[in-house]
């Protein structure tokens, strides 16, 4: 309990994948009845949460129509490491945040919903991290994805004073501490400064336990935090635009150059070498996925114009367009920790064949911009 400026503030640390922690914020709500109960969830992440059953039976469309594909990653990502924790205990990821809601409402609290949007947490903890270190994080929750240890409740016991983000914090912290930074430290100011912002003489607030050290420090050293410092997205790096935009000019250039020099008839060429280039290994890579029939078709048409389009790749444009035609659900979603530990699910999963889809066809694209362009630009010379 913390006591600011007359206020008593109430920090429950849970565990977020602990059964014990769902009973645990019960009985602390139920005994000391506060003005406000705070949670460390926001609106996208508690909707989720809250409206399972209509969330499990959404498609991707609906999903990208109504702005929750960041929400929705964000829980596959930490699920996933979450399932290394504690997943076979069959408790489900957030459960103690959402009884905190549950039980502040059948008792007439007010409920707040005080964490970050998680889609500004994303993009602000990519956008702080190098190309390199991008990588490795990729690569470390790949390896958290597959990995299939089983815990008890007397190991989820011991995580306690440290709740699963903090876990990941620690053996990613050393190598990638942009990430901490974004996922914790400043989270724990935003959820602070947003707990000081409720109404109330007593407040609880029910976080992840590894947070609970960051807040009790903001609060109790009284510090003002500007919150739209913390919640804004950077922007990217002018160098990656030019960089972006200097492939495609240079191809552009070389078939202009050889039309001037050279005449049409060998810029044609040229230009036929580049579809074909691009169009080839992009649809092979379709094709291996066992993308829609539209989709490997649409692959030889897409590749060569989406290489010279800096904005959008052919992996996007044909991952979306296999996603409209076999839309999984929600439920392949939360498979996805179980299925990609199987080679076969891989074609088998509606969720899965799209990240095939996207990454094969991307790797088509770029084979294609590397052997096409280089034979148009090595033609200049």
């Amino acid at each position: 309990m913390i006591d600011v400026a007359g206020r008593e503030f109430i920090l429950v640390g849970t565990a977020h994948v602990s059964r014990e922690s769902a009973a645990l914020v019960r009985e602390v709500i139920e005994q000391e009845r506060p003005d406000c109960v705070c949670i460390e969830l926001d609106a996208q992440r508690y909707e989720a949460l809250s409206q399972r059953r209509r969330w499990e039976n959404l498609d991707l469309r609906q999903i990208i129509r109504n702005k929750q594909l960041a929400p929705l990653l964000a829980n596959l990502l930490l699920s996933s490491y979450q399932k290394k924790l504690g997943g076979a205990l069959g408790v489900l990821p957030g459960a103690e945040l959402l009884e905190a809601a549950r039980t502040a409402e059948a008792n007439g609290i007010p409920v707040a919903l005080c964490d970050r949007d998680v889609r500004v947490t994303l993009r602000r903890v990519w956008a702080s991290m190098s190309f390199w270190k991008k990588g490795m994080l990729l690569s470390t929750l790949t390896l958290a994805i597959f990995d299939r240890p089983e815990l008890d409740e007397d190991e989820l016991r011991r995580l306690r004073d440290q709740d699963v983000l903090s876990e990941l914090m620690l053996e990613l912290g050393e190598a990638l501490p942009a990430l901490k930074h974004t996922l914790i430290d400043e989270r724990d100011a935003f959820l602070a400064q947003k707990i000081l912002e409720t109404h109330g003489e007593r407040v609880v607030a029910v976080v992840g336990a590894g947070h609970v050290n960051g807040i009790r420090r903001a609060l109790t050293e009284h510090r003002k935090i500007d919150l739209d410092a913390i919640n804004t997205i950077p922007p990217i790096s002018p160098l990656w635009k030019w960089i972006a935009w200097g492939v495609p000019s240079l191809i552009l250039g070389s078939l202009a150059y050889i039309a001037v020099v050279k005449g049409l008839a060998v810029a044609s060429q040229n230009l036929l070498y580049w579809i074909v280039a691009n169009g080839i290994p992009t649809t092979l890579g379709a094709a291996l996925a066992l993308a829609h029939p539209i989709v490997v078709v649409s692959a030889f048409a897409v590749a060569p114009v989406t290489s010279l389009i800096p904005v959008i790749g052919a992996g996007y444009v044909l991952a979306f367009l296999q996603a409209y035609l076999t839309p999984p659900v929600v439920r392949e979603f939360e498979r996805l920790a179980d299925d990609a530990g199987s080679l076969r699910q891989w074609w088998r999963n509606r969720l899965l064949r799209i990240l095939l889809v996207f990454v094969l066809t991307t790797i088509g694209s770029l084979i294609g911009t590397y052997v096409g362009g280089y034979e148009i630009v090595s033609n200049v010379f």
